[in-house]
């Protein structure tokens, strides 16, 4: 038993060991020399071999004593010995794989490994390790750095699979679409050296480094749920970070901070920073405010090891560390391994404009596979030639193919849906009876014994039950819980997260009850019945980027649920703007991959000021081709209703953004009688029966719509018929001839928008209304172009829009 000053010289260690532990292969980052662990005499040379060795650990922040004491029994322990033959084996391959690509496809970007190929044999060890701890599946989400050699020696693909990517054997199948090699995702069944078969799912991604992070853990959770039922060990996800983007970008941060939280746990996930202490040309001083990239991981309280990659049994041992603290406290981790990038960023950069030093000491180092083989006392030379005579066979097969390898197969839960064009035949009903509405308004309103209800609150309970029963019209927000409870009861799974999503940042939904006494929370809508499908409502983070990353990545694996995000107001997307530009709106052009999540956002102009306003409907619209989604604006709660439905049953899988109404949720003129929700299905352009023979057709959106039929009224016109566009896109244009072709008689077909010129949807709309318009003529009314969306002066505001009004139902010539 250690002595009590014996313990403590432990202590110092344990706490300050990681500073002076031998991490960089390149010498680059010295080992520091902490005055805590100044220390002479048995005791602490034990404990210096323990804790500054080629594995630094920083464990002492974790406020839990058994944690800690976890970590401290491993890194004091007698390492056992190392499969030296596989680890050889596996450094060999992925070495020699990068060399037949350098020599090969000479000036070609593949972002090669070599420097840090110890990657492959700590993966080989965390898959191995999480299999036999009840692993069925692993996620991996990296970005481009050893993609290609993770997808071949880890996901299973076949060299000559991605050779072939090289001889770009396939050009015309990728005309306007596809990605670069370097992104795809890939699929495959990994065998590990205890006998185990591992799915491997490699995620796509794009070259915003950190940006794949949330997404992987989103499809990791869906996979749990759809695998695991409530646990969380049959499926593990990994990230791979690089040093750079795992300290500079916000999105990697984002995604920690979901680690602990109910709506988006995934009981751990393992996180290893591929260290090169370079970004693009920046050194680790311009890159992180901080010695190790991996600091920003300490918001947790989670251990991080720290590992030299040119010590790969150190590197493996502490992967199946891990790998074992993952499973045992269902934890995130970080494994930090630390080494260098051989070549530039790029094979096509010359890093010695940059760091001629470094690289003139990089260009020394041998590679990590024949300093490991003489540790060993391992002949290599044998398997590295016949491991090099298969990479050139092949390399011979790669030529013969004609058709670019499919690097991925999508699981059998997608073969019930498509992408693709739109079909008017993929139509379906969405109308419910009223007997069934009535049973889901008295099921939503349902509270249990004793639960104490807030009074504002039960007042709305019982209106929505007044709502189903026909006796008032019903609202936006009662619409949208219909939609929910009627789905639930056929089958469908609905999962709904945002910011103050559970209440509605208009106090509109009320989906999760709060009783008064206790602040218990009760979700009527998730207890309707003992077998109905899962119902989950969550308020997030006050994050867009991350969350709508995880939502989009549970949409992937689990299409049969409707997946909605909810943006507390509709410019607050504004943060998510890398997820969605480059996974929701290109994720089936770039990928082939179909997602139907929805998102909701906010919009209408109603004085609150430049960042309450818009949602910018613009830039949807700037990214809709190719029918890769849908944007729409519904008016009254039965459209609402409708859409949202339409959305779940459809096996059209797209997209879905709703521009959803704020200041008119409550609004009369929104509102719904029953039986547009037991009749009829969701009308992409809403017609004009009122005015019989009109000399101007205005077309509108939104809830300048309304606005528009006020004015109608108050003037008495009876010449102008209103359409309201309830679908942007994909463009309705056979129902939007038909509605304009009901008013004949009409010389003027006027846009009519609250946006300013230069947003809104004034550029999508004013050419194809002159097309479709002839030969009547086409003009819009618009506020002027603005750098800013929306005035901050409520009274400036009703200023505007009595000017609008009135620009709509002047005379051309007036105008």
């Amino acid at each position: 038993m250690a002595s009590h000053e014996d313990e403590q010289i432990l202590d110092a260690f344990r706490h300050w060991g990681f500073l002076a532990a031998d991490l960089d292969p390149v010498g680059y980052m010295q080992p520091m020399a902490p005055p805590e662990i100044a220390l002479r005499g048995e005791a602490a040379e034990r404990a210096r071999h323990c804790y500054c060795g080629t594995i630094g650990a920083e464990f002492m922040h974790i406020p839990d004593a058994e944690r800690r004491q976890w970590v401290a029994e491993r890194m004091e322990e007698d390492p056992a010995p190392a499969d030296s033959a596989r680890v050889l084996d596996r450094l060999i391959r992925a070495g020699l794989f990068e060399q037949v690509l350098q020599s090969r496809y000479i000036g070609t970007k593949r972002f090669s490994l070599e420097g840090i190929i110890t990657l492959i044999p700590v993966l080989d060890e965390i898959v191995d390790r999480a299999a036999t701890l009840g692993a069925e599946q692993i996620l991996l989400g990296m970005s481009h750095r050893g993609r290609l050699n993770v997808m071949v020696h880890i996901v299973g693909k076949s060299p000559e699979d991605v050779f072939a990517r090289f001889e770009d054997v396939d050009p015309r199948s990728f005309l306007g679409g596809g990605d670069v090699k370097y992104h795809l995702g890939a699929t495959g069944i990994y065998s590990t050296p205890h006998g185990a078969k591992v799915d491997i799912h490699l995620v796509s991604n794009p070259s915003h480094l950190e940006a794949v992070d949330p997404v992987a853990l989103g499809r990791a959770r869906a996979k749990q749920a759809r695998l695991c039922g409530r646990g969380t060990t049959c499926v593990l996800p990994v990230l791979l970070h690089g040093d750079a983007a795992f300290a500079g970008q916000g999105t990697a941060a984002e995604t920690l901070n979901l680690a602990n939280l109910d709506g988006y746990t995934v009981g751990g996930t393992m996180h290893v920073v591929v260290n090169n202490l370079i970004g693009f040309t920046a050194n680790p001083q311009d890159t992180a405010s901080t010695r190790f990239a991996a600091d920003v991981a300490k918001r947790l309280p989670i251990p991080i090891f720290h590992v030299n990659a040119h010590d790969p049994d150190a590197a493996v041992r502490a992967a199946r560390w891990a790998a074992e603290y993952r499973y045992k406290f269902r934890s995130d981790i970080v494994l930090d391994l630390i080494g260098y990038r051989r070549h530039g960023h790029s094979e096509v950069d010359d890093p010695t404009t940059t760091q001629p030093v470094r690289y003139r000491r990089i260009a020394a180092l041998p590679p990590v596979w024949e300093t490991y083989a003489q540790r060993h006392g391992i002949d290599a030379v044998p398997r590295i030639a016949e491991i090099k005579s298969e990479m050139e066979a092949a390399l011979k097969r790669a030529r013969s193919i004609r058709k670019s390898p499919t690097l991925r197969q999508l699981p059998p839960y997608w073969d019930a849906y498509q992408g693709g064009a739109y079909d008017p035949a993929m139509e379906v009903e969405t109308a419910v009876s009223a007997r069934e509405l009535v049973t889901v308004g008295e099921l939503m309103a349902r509270v249990p014994e004793g639960f104490s209800t807030h009074p504002k609150v039960k007042k709305l309970l019982e209106q929505r039950i007044q709502m189903t029963q026909g006796r008032i019209p019903v609202d936006f927000g009662s619409a949208e819980l219909l939609a929910y409870g009627t789905l639930l009861r056929q089958g469908t799974p609905v999962r709904l997260s945002g910011q103050d999503s559970r209440r509605g940042t208009f106090n509109q939904r009320h989906a999760t009850l709060f009783d008064t006494q206790t602040e218990a929370a009760y979700t009527p809508l998730a207890n309707m019945d003992i077998h109905q499908p899962a119902f989950e409502i969550y308020d997030s983070p006050l994050s867009e980027a991350a969350v709508v990353g995880f939502e989009y990545g549970y949409s992937r694996d689990y299409p049969e649920t409707l997946v909605l995000w909810e943006a507390q107001f509709g410019d607050f997307a504004n943060g998510a703007q890398v997820y969605i530009d480059q996974f929701i709106a290109a994720g089936e052009d770039k990928w082939g991959l179909l997602s139907g999540l929805v998102l909701l956002l906010p919009h209408g102009y109603e004085g609150q000021g430049p960042e309450h306003s818009s949602a910018r409907l613009e830039r949807f619209l700037q990214l809709a081709a190719r029918d890769n989604v849908q944007i729409c604006q519904p008016t009254t709660a039965a459209q609402y209703f409708h859409l949202l439905r339409r959305q779940a049953l459809r096996r059209w899988r797209k997209p879905l953004v709703i521009f959803t109404p704020k200041g008119m949720l409550r609004h009369p003129a929104a509102l719904s009688p029953l039986q547009e929700f037991t009749n009829g299905r969701f009308q992409t352009v809403i017609p004009d029966c009122e005015v019989a023979e009109a000399g101007r057709v205005l077309v509108a959106t939104g809830k300048i719509v309304h606005a528009l039929r006020a004015e109608r009224r108050k003037i008495s016109d009876t010449r102008t018929a209103i359409l309201a566009l309830e679908q942007i896109f994909p463009f309705p244009e056979s129902d939007l001839v038909g509605a304009l072709n009901q008013h004949a008689t009409a010389h003027e077909v006027v846009w009519v928008q609250e946006e300013p010129a230069n947003m809104g949807a004034i550029s999508f709309m004013m050419p194809r209304l002159r097309r479709l318009a002839k030969p009547r003529s086409v003009r819009s009314v618009k506020l002027s172009a603005s750098p800013s969306p929306a005035t901050g002066s409520g009274k400036g505001h009703d200023v505007q829009q009595k000017t609008l009004l009135a620009l709509a139902f002047a005379s051309a010539q007036a105008v």
